[in-house]
């Protein structure tokens, strides 16, 4: 299977997550966001400014453990390297992510607060299942070259 890219600006991205804000302003009131860090971390600022959201928690779940060789990462069993304790099971919180790809990451977060709202800028088929909300859905061999990726 070829693999597809998608270069998104910062532009474009900027205005996915202000359409997804949109979506997720009627299904509020929000108490909050749990950005995933790190690729939630963009969207969840974007989004916490539109909705006036000033409680901004993080979770961190690190599924790629690199390799001693190189640059190379290999997907490994995800573990939580930093809780959103303050959001406690979720209720009232959204989860912010760039993408749900494999879906291991949300799955994991999904444990975590099983009373948030998960949202994506972008989802792929074999993770969107896991997702309340999505703006984009993709091709499960897109890859996506998010702004802050870029060297």
């Amino acid at each position: 299977m070829a693999t597809h890219y998608l270069d998104i600006s910062w532009q474009e991205f900027h205005r996915d997550a202000k359409a997804l804000s949109r979506i997720l302003a009627v299904r509020g009131p929000w108490r909050g966001i749990v950005a995933i860090s790190r690729g939630g971390l963009v969207p969840a600022t974007i989004v916490a400014r539109a909705l006036n959201i000033r409680v901004v928690e993080t979770v961190s779940v690190v599924a790629y453990d690199q390799l001693s060789q190189g640059d190379e990462e290999n997907l490994g069993e995800p573990k939580v390297t930093k809780l959103p304790d303050f959001a406690g099971d979720g209720e009232g919180f959204l989860i912010i992510d760039d993408l749900v790809d494999s879906g291991t990451t949300a799955r994991v977060v999904r444990r975590l607060l099983p009373k948030a709202r998960f949202a994506c800028v972008y989802a792929k088929p074999a993770g969107r299942g896991l997702a309340d909300d999505v703006l984009t859905e993709v091709s499960q061999d897109t890859w996506i070259v998010l702004p802050w990726e870029r060297d």
